[in-house]
């Protein structure tokens, strides 16, 4: 291996073990020296790669959000889905996330929004998701009807988390949440 191949390969090494921590205790289980006794490296390699913890849990986020861009993107190329379908997939891939890596989730929407390579992996997740709404409704009701949806699952997300959405109180489900959205958009666009 090259030096710059071992690099990468140390810095992957240190990702991976961040986001287990992160997966198992959250952020505060996220320490420098955490990472790199995990990942099995020396002491002082974490510095080498990140400047400081915020700078690793912002790589975990852009991962994140690059992870659901590359998901939402095959959603968008099953064109044997109807758009309509496709974008509830789509919906339900981000809750999805939430409910299996709820710390990881959350640093998602933690992450300074002026961090230009967290602006840049949200972009492009943004990008692709307002292409399934456009393919529903059209380019220029894409925008707002996209923020309507993307805010929308996220605070369904967020009750589900913290328990507000018990389906005995609502007498719903997040699926049928979802649902009921996109057949609002689809009843009520152009």
């Amino acid at each position: 291996m090259t030096r710059i191949e071992t690099a990468e390969a140390t810095r992957q090494a240190l990702v991976r073990a961040a986001s287990e921590l992160l997966d198992q205790g959250g952020p505060d289980a996220v320490t420098l020296r955490a990472v790199g006794a995990r990942a099995g490296v020396s002491r002082g390699a974490p510095y080498g790669h990140f400047t400081n913890k915020e700078h690793l849990l912002t790589q975990l986020a852009i991962n994140a959000w690059s992870s659901l861009a590359d998901d939402v993107e095959h959603l968008r190329e099953n064109l044997e889905s109807t758009s309509d379908i496709r974008l509830e997939r789509a919906l339900l891939a981000l809750i999805d996330v939430a409910r299996r890596q709820p710390h990881r989730y959350a640093l998602m929407f933690s992450v300074p929004a002026d961090t230009p390579a967290a602006v840049q992996a949200a972009g492009r997740l943004e990008g692709v998701f307002l292409t399934l709404v456009a393919d529903m409704v059209g380019e220029s009701d894409a925008p707002r009807y996209g923020a309507l949806l993307m805010s929308s699952a996220h605070g369904i997300a967020g009750m589900e988390l913290s328990g507000h959405l018990a389906k005995d109180t609502w007498q719903v489900s997040v699926e049928q949440l979802v649902h009921m959205l996109i057949d609002a958009i689809r009843h009520g666009s152009p």
